[in-house]
């Protein structure tokens, strides 16, 4: 710890002069920064099924002040260890950087002071709720925060009845950041937490865990873990007693962990049993049908594009690039430390702003001198003054690559549980 904290000072001390794209010549980058490999491995492809599309989109309707858009691939391998250097080479070697998608959970602490003090913009993922009142100019956020997370799957165990939970989260960071709110909640409304696991990821077998959890007969459990980990347990747990319902966070909606699981407790299983919870973000609307419609014809970048079409992480990775080329255009400069203090501002609801929900309708009314606000794939987005945005959350089932919405957690019930 102490030689990452050198080493994190070392790269702030490095790029605090802002090594950010002038734009002068060539493509605008967009450093897609996440984990490629490893336990999370998931993130950066799902980064990618937002960013490919808002750049096809883009550089269909003329770019951005004469310059293309694309997409970068950084893996941070979901360790601060690995993605400290990987910011920095990012940051020191790409011409005409202009954003950065991420970090997530595994590596924002330790390098979202290295993104900001080069003044580049990020949108990041982690669910930190450290990041809640952050203090980093350059700090994004369109998905909620782990905090807020945990009141949804709370909320939901609730209106389905369950008075008596157990929870089983991954070791890893942005599992664990989940459980303090989610039993803080589950308890305000009235509910018992009769088991709280933490467990290592990806072992041979959890027959230890799951007995241990037995015991304590709960009638539901909450979990987040990578998709080995959930589908060993799982799977044990439908031998030694058979299933009980299980809440999970968005995880579950992945393509990977649905493979995984599903695999090994069968479709059917998986459908009646598991629950994800994920921020709400409608497939339906001119946002999503447009982005829906370039991520299908952006199979080339994106294998299997169609798994992200109702991904609402990929929606707001969408949003987040045609945020910064629209406020490239409202500040009419491609430089970071001019367009991103438009960024905030083009989302907000004032009277005169004109509505719109692509890249291109934001540049033809920008182009007639009209004041816009972006709404996006993602739903509609308030930045409050930390730069977050967070709303409603969705329940859905999923098997054989469908997804059924079956209710949601409103953000009024999320705001009245976290008082």
């Amino acid at each position: 710890m102490r030689r990452l904290g050198f080493l994190c000072m070392a790269l702030v001390a490095l790029v605090a002069a802002g090594c950010g794209g002038s734009g002068k010549s060539g493509s605008l980058v967009v450093g897609n920064f996440n984990p490629f490999s490893g336990g999370d491995a998931d993130f950066g492809p799902e980064m990618v099924g937002g960013c490919a599309p808002a750049v096809r989109l883009i550089n269909s309707a003329g770019g951005v002040l004469g310059h293309t858009l694309k997409c970068l691939a950084v893996d941070t391998r979901g360790d601060p260890a690995d993605a400290v250097p990987a910011a920095s080479k990012m940051i020191a070697t790409t011409s005409n950087l202009i954003g950065v998608l991420g970090p997530s959970a595994d590596e924002a602490q330790a390098t979202v002071p290295v993104i900001d003090a080069s003044k580049i913009p990020m949108f990041a993922d982690t669910g930190e709720a450290a990041f809640d009142h952050s203090k980093y100019a350059y700090f994004y956020r369109l998905t909620p925060a782990d905090d807020v997370k945990g009141y949804a799957l709370a909320q939901w165990a609730h209106d389905q009845g369950y008075t008596r939970a157990a929870t089983v989260f991954g070791s890893d960071i942005g599992a664990q950041s989940d459980v303090p709110t989610l039993v803080r909640a589950f308890e305000k409304l009235g509910g018992k937490i009769v088991s709280n696991q933490k467990i290592a990821l990806d072992q041979s077998s959890y027959r230890t865990e799951v007995t241990q959890m037995l015991t304590s007969k709960p009638e539901v459990i909450f979990t987040e873990a990578d998709p080995q980990t959930d589908a060993t347990f799982l799977s044990e747990l439908k031998q030694l007693h058979g299933l009980i319902p299980v809440i999970s966070t968005e995880t579950s909606l992945q393509a990977n962990w649905l493979k995984a699981v599903q695999g090994a407790i069968g479709a059917p299983s998986l459908a009646k049993y598991v629950t994800g919870m994920q921020p709400y973000a409608p497939t339906s609307g001119p946002a999503w049908t447009a982005y829906d419609k370039a991520l299908l014809a952006s199979s080339a970048e994106v294998p299997k594009p169609e798994q992200w079409a109702a991904d609402p992480y990929s929606m707001t990775y969408y949003d987040a690039v045609n945020l910064m080329a629209l406020a490239m255009l409202a500040a009419n400069s491609t430089k970071p430390v001019d367009f991103a203090p438009e960024i905030a501002k083009i989302t907000r609801p004032l009277p005169s702003a004109t509505t719109v929900y692509t890249f291109a309708q934001g540049k033809n009314a920008l182009a007639a001198g009209k004041q816009i606000r972006y709404v996006g794939a993602g739903g509609a987005i308030a930045f409050d003054q930390w730069h977050n945005s967070a709303g409603a959350f969705e329940a859905a089932h999923s098997a054989d690559n469908k997804v059924t919405i079956v209710g949601t957690v409103t953000a009024a019930q999320i705001a009245a549980l976290s008082k």
